[in-house]
């Protein structure tokens, strides 16, 4: 524990308790007085010109309040970056997908308002859709969005060196296309929101989303509302992973129904209409040729990417940069090439989704290293440790790694693993693997131009001076950040775990950016941290005054006040303001003085101890086109080793064993830490070995649910090894950086090379279903019989 004594422990999560017991409330909990009901008609088609919406039936319906179109909601576009608003809030005059919202109704129960639905009649006339990448380019291919030729949503051409020059440098140069499938994020909890908008014109809304501040500057642009009387409030949440990281038609359509009856509406995806939404993790394909001198030297990279994103954009302008911005850590590559394009279609939308943009990236490249150090006749591990980046080292791309232990996160599963005793000796259908992985801790800039700070936090000490409240608008969806916040404010107060409390997730507490990009723990905690100085200085200063000791000769532990030079007498202080209290003639403290009475002290004498923290980041990256987007104030890492058993006349694969190191700076919770480790493997396991989003040929999704759309469950799960390598980030609170995101980022291609360990051959598309694995084993034993 050293020099600490909250932080860097192992703590029970806040909501523990709560969760444990069903007491926690999730927005499906949530019952208003007068509460309505809300359902939506989406489009039955991908693409369709709307000729008529006649909603006469579904108004005469009993029990219906409200039905509301275009004509109601207006023709504001939104979405999740001003640089690409593309969405209304209900189509219009075409929509561009099965699912797309076309009107809504607010009715006194769910079957009501469902019933309404049904009635409301719709003429279509339906266009041309396409569905791929290939078919979305194609010369004269129907344009989803007018105003973008080819369908193109958005591209990137960047070159970081000379490319071609360092090929003629190289030794060695090998391409490779790699592919994955679209898949959903898995969150067990549907989105789910209650808009409320009161007689006074202030609309409040229950949402479940990881980005409170987000989905409150939206409905107040897109409804022509003032920011502040827009309040948004996250309840418990069941899991976000991304696709809830921006602002849902659904919510939207529930502030407009609200605002419409003067009544509470609440609505719920179904499982269904989640998968419709989408907003998760893109179909990618990866061309990369990568070139090494014979010495192992890494010397260019080409990237050539296509993403197939849906309807809308989303996150899609960030994910095509992602794409190919985070390939150039942590590994020395001196010349890079990128061009990526990110492609509309007739689907649901792709958004961002753990570890987003740059886990398919990995894969591909993470697999092509494994390739070329095969074709040098390198231990793959030796390989990435002559190319490793450290500490101070700035990629080619202007990001610069104020802190990097990489080299220690894969010493750390070398050891771990028994690498060396394993790799090459073990027996045929058995293999392992090894990948690393790099990622932002936090976006070092809003997704919307402004100065705003990215976090504020708020501290209030209770009148008796017993407890410490957290106030901050910040996201706990299920990581644990409550949890992190309170013991920075514990260990910067200097008074116990137990004695701090959170509240957070709603936008009158403050701004704070939410959660994603791994961003909470670096952000949110400096400004935890800087609100409890400022707390932690108002009570050391009135003590200053009522003893005549200068401040600096105090401090607080373990709560009570430590006096540099001996204790002095404070018995008339303690006497002079305790004993006249009631409750207080029995005061803990002893021979020393507690933090609680000198907390009271302080209130007493100023009245109601608050403090206040904010944190944005200084300046980031570079000035090229698209610098923004992969600058971070820090940058985590990692390294995994994935153990796998196939069975040679099935094509199934187990994974055996996994071992996972991480660098996260500092851990503040090692448990929390770990848990991340671990959901990040299971999430990769998943999307490598089984998840895909299935389509018919028209558009719709054939596995919409969770029968069909198969996730991990613990007994998927092998035995983890989770290994925390801490290196001091000068950037983070108490050197603390991300670990919720790029933990997930070498799963994929350690289970990738263990596979070819294990059967000799290289599968470069995922999910490694069994039929994709057989078949893979079956043309090899062809091609070695000619």
């Amino acid at each position: 524990m050293g020099k600490y004594d909250v932080i860097n422990t192992r703590a029970r999560r806040l909501d523990a308790p709560d969760k444990a017991t069903g007491r926690a409330k999730y927005v499906d909990d949530i019952c208003l007085p007068g509460m309505l009901f809300g359902a939506m008609l989406q489009s039955p088609l991908p693409h369709a010109e709307i000729l008529n919406i006649d909603t006469s039936a579904a108004k005469k319906l009993p029990g219906v309040k409200s039905v509301v179109t275009a004509e109601d909601a207006g023709m504001v576009k939104y979405g999740v970056s001003p640089a690409r608003y593309d969405e209304t809030v209900f189509c219009k005059d075409k929509v561009h997908y099965i699912g797309d919202e076309v009107a809504a109704v607010a009715a006194i129960d769910l079957d009501t308002a469902l019933e309404a639905v049904s009635l409301i009649k719709v003429d279509y006339e339906e266009l041309p859709a396409v569905f791929t990448v290939d078919e979305a380019v194609a010369e004269g291919a129907p344009l989803i969005h007018e105003d973008f030729p080819r369908n193109i949503c958005g591209e990137v051409h960047n070159e970081f060196g000379d490319v071609e020059k360092a090929f003629k440098e190289c030794d060695l140069i090998r391409t490779d296309t790699f592919k994955n499938k679209r898949q959903d994020a898995g969150f067990l909890e549907p989105n789910g929101c209650i808009a409320d908008f009161d007689p006074l014109g202030r609309l409040t809304l229950y949402s479940s989303t990881q980005v409170p501040h987000y989905v409150q500057r939206i409905v107040a642009m897109v409804l022509g509302l003032p920011i502040g009387k827009v309040r948004v409030i996250k309840p418990c949440i069941g899991g976000g992973f991304g696709p809830k990281a921006g602002t849902t038609p659904m919510e939207l359509i529930a502030c407009l129904l609200s605002m419409k009856t003067g009544k509470p509406v609440k609505m719920n995806y179904t499982r269904e209409q989640v998968f419709l939404f989408g907003r998760a993790r893109h179909q990618f394909v990866h061309t990369m040729t990568t070139g090494v001198k014979k010495d192992g030297t890494l010397m260019a990279l080409k990237n050539k990417c296509y993403l197939e994103g849906g309807a809308y954009t989303s996150f899609g302008i960030a994910t095509v940069y992602y794409a190919g911005s985070l390939l150039t850590g942590p590994y020395k590559l001196r010349n890079m090439k990128y061009d990526g394009y990110r492609i509309y279609t007739n689907k649901p939308t792709c958004g961002a989704q753990r570890g987003h943009g740059s886990v398919i990236s990995r894969a591909a490249w993470e697999q092509q290293l494994d390739c070329v150090a095969e074709d040098l006749g390198m231990d793959p591990l030796e390989f990435r440790l002559k190319n490793v980046m450290e500490t101070g080292d700035t990629t080619i791309n202007d990001l610069y790694t104020s802190s990097l232990g990489m080299k220690e996160c894969l010493e750390a599963v070398k050891t771990g693993s028994t690498w060396k005793e394993k790799r090459g000796k073990l027996p045929k259908g058995k293999g392992i693997g090894l990948a690393g992985g790099f990622f932002v801790s936090g976006a070092g800039y809003p997704i919307y131009r402004s100065d705003t700070p990215h976090s504020t936090v708020t501290i209030k000490l209770s009148d008796d001076g017993g407890n410490a409240r957290v106030y901050t608008a910040s996201a706990e969806i299920g990581q644990g950040s409550d949890t992190t916040f309170a013991m920075i404010a514990a260990e910067t107060l200097g008074i116990p775990l137990s004695d701090v409390a959170v509240s957070s997730g709603d936008t009158d507490f403050g701004v704070d950016l939410g959660a994603y990009s791994s961003r909470q723990t670096l952000m949110t905690g400096h400004a935890t941290k800087r609100a409890a100085e400022n707390v932690k200085a108002q009570v050391l200063a009135v003590l200053s005054e009522q003893l005549d000791i200068p401040a600096e000769e105090m401090d607080i532990k373990k709560g009570l006040i430590e006096f540099r030079n001996g204790n002095p007498d404070f018995e008339g202080l303690r006497t002079r303001y305790l004993k006249e209290h009631r409750g207080w003639t029995d005061h803990p403290g002893g021979d020393d003085l507690t933090f609680r009475e000198a907390a009271r002290v302080a209130f007493l004498e100023k009245g109601p101890i608050v403090g206040s923290g904010a944190y944005k980041p200084g300046d980031l990256g570079g000035k090229y086109k698209g610098a923004a987007v992969g600058t971070s104030p820090a940058y985590s890492c990692s390294a995994a080793v994935v153990e796998v058993g196939v069975d040679m006349e099935t094509g199934k694969v187990t994974v055996d064993n996994m071992t996972d190191a991480h660098d996260c700076g500092f851990a503040i919770n090692r448990t929390s830490v770990e848990a991340q480790l671990q959901g990040s493997l299971s999430m990769g396991l998943g999307e490598t070995l089984f998840e895909e989003v299935k389509f018919d040929n028209k558009g719709g999704i054939l596995n919409a649910d969770f029968g069909e759309y198969k996730i991990p469950t613990a007994l998927d799960m092998a035995p983890v090894d989770t290994i925390i390598v801490e290196s001091d980030e000068p950037n983070g609170p108490y050197g603390a950086k991300e670990v919720g995101e790029g933990a997930i980022l070498p799963t994929i291609p350690a289970i990738l090379n263990a596979v070819y360990d294990a059967i000799g051959v290289r599968i470069w598309e995922l999910p490694l279903t069994p039929e994709r694995v057989y078949m893979a084993i079956k043309k090899k034993k062809e091609e070695q019989k000619d």
